[in-house]
């Protein structure tokens, strides 16, 4: 792991890395949010909830340790009858019209995940994604893990994710310098992937969010405890410093090939600016796990000390 070999100076607390989201709200008003704006909850064990159930747990199976430890807490349907919410599915269905005239008959309408924080998934659900950014990237519902490592669990121990019906058209190949970019490169490409023949990323651009990605259900789901934060943050001195390359390279004697090639990833995304600190730290528990990182960062807490 050369690249982690190198210190970097951007670090984090150790109360940082071992705290819980600070988020207060118990999953009941979450719950109650989503009704109150069109979402009715529907049975697991239902047609569609059961397709739904088999999906995400299937889309989770390269990471065991996660799979076995996630349960599925609710699943919400939207059933908006707003006028607002009926131009958002009109607009869907006029641009699924106008892309498949465009592109030989085939809209390539796909499903897909999107995972973000509890107030991100009700700010999505009431007003659409925001316009503030330049693209938003959804996970094939295949490759269901990587939006949970993109979701962010509050207080309960509970994440959201959005699945999604999303108008991919004809895909380009995203240019590695196209984090400014809120567009196609042409008219000729509606979408973007990271890799055509395998996508493990689907990505929206700007001009299209609203009218190319519609919010179809809302799947709640209860985190391991190496998602949803560890236990003991008081035991840990709040103002000891540790950099993300010394706790990795810590962490990588402990971790296997398919782990530590995981950590150095994440690594690169963070040091590249494409994931947040808050991000970053929440993939180091969800690899790591909550025992190891746990024992590694008081080792080297009482080593400084």
């Amino acid at each position: 792991m050369n690249q982690i070999g190198a210190e970097n100076q951007t670090s984090i607390t150790i109360d940082d890395a071992m705290s819980e989201s600070n988020e207060l709200d118990s999953c009941y008003n979450c719950f109650q949010h989503f009704v109150a704006n069109g979402f009715s909850k529907i049975d697991e064990s239902s047609f569609e909830g059961d397709i739904i159930k088999t999906s995400f747990f299937s889309s989770l199976s390269r990471n065991p340790r996660i799979s076995y430890r996630t349960k599925i807490v609710a699943i919400h349907k939207n059933s908006n009858t707003s006028q607002c919410w009926k131009i958002r599915a009109h607009s869907f269905a006029v641009y699924t019209k106008a892309v498949a005239d465009t592109r030989r008959g085939d809209a390539n309408i796909k499903y897909a995940w999107y995972g973000a924080s509890k107030n991100e998934i009700c700010e999505t659900v009431m007003h659409g994604f925001s316009w503030r950014r330049h693209s938003i990237s959804v996970s094939p519902a295949k490759h269901g893990l990587d939006s949970v490592l993109c979701s962010e669990v509050d207080g309960s121990g509970v994440g959201h994710l959005l699945l999604c019906r999303v108008i991919l058209g004809k895909q380009e190949v995203a240019r590695e310098d196209s984090r400014d970019q809120f567009h196609p490169s042409s008219m000729d490409f509606d979408s973007a992937v990271d890799d055509i023949s395998s996508p493990t990323r689907y990505i929206i651009w700007n001009t299209h969010l609203n009218c190319n990605i519609l919010p179809c259900y809302i799947l709640s789901f209860e985190a391991p405890l190496c998602l949803s934060g560890l236990t003991e943050p008081k035991t840990i001195k709040p103002k000891t410093w540790i950099t993300f390359g010394t706790l990795i390279s810590i962490l990588s004697p402990f971790l296997d090939h398919s782990q530590r090639a995981s950590l150095e990833e994440q690594y690169t995304n963070y040091l590249e600016k494409k994931i947040t600190r808050p991000q970053m730290i929440q993939r180091v528990r969800a690899i790591a796990g909550n025992q190891l990182l746990s024992a590694v960062v008081k080792l080297y807490t009482n080593k400084i000390n």
